[in-house]
């Protein structure tokens, strides 16, 4: 019988054995990633803009719970699936968030 380590012409472990380097990080690879300093200023750009005209209609279908409606109106305006779902997402996280801090402006006791 053949020792293990031989190098075979066929099968799953083929061809020469040989030790495989670590990957390096391209900086193409962190393409797309929110820096700190984008962070802030997409917060600051949204509180001081608000919401578009869609963005809102999407925050009223939400609202409704016209879940797919809202979806199908998103891809309608952005172009794509991906886009809308994403979209869909951030209005309901926006939605939670007035909710919690309304929640927080009515619990303040009356002094």
């Amino acid at each position: 019988m053949a020792p293990p380590a031989m190098e075979m012409c066929v099968g799953l472990d083929k061809g020469h054995k040989v030790t495989k380097l670590p990957k390096r990080v391209k900086p193409s690879q962190r393409k797309g990633a929110k820096s700190k300093r984008v962070k802030i200023i997409r917060e600051v750009i949204r509180e001081v803009a608000g919401f578009s005209p869609y963005e809102r209609r999407v925050m009223e279908l939400l609202k409704v719970n016209k879940d797919k409606r809202a979806l199908k109106f998103c891809k309608k305006r952005l172009g794509t699936h991906r886009r809308a779902k994403r979209k869909r997402e951030e209005m309901q996280i926006a939605l939670q968030m007035m909710r919690k801090a309304q929640a927080a402006g009515n619990k303040i006791p009356p002094t």
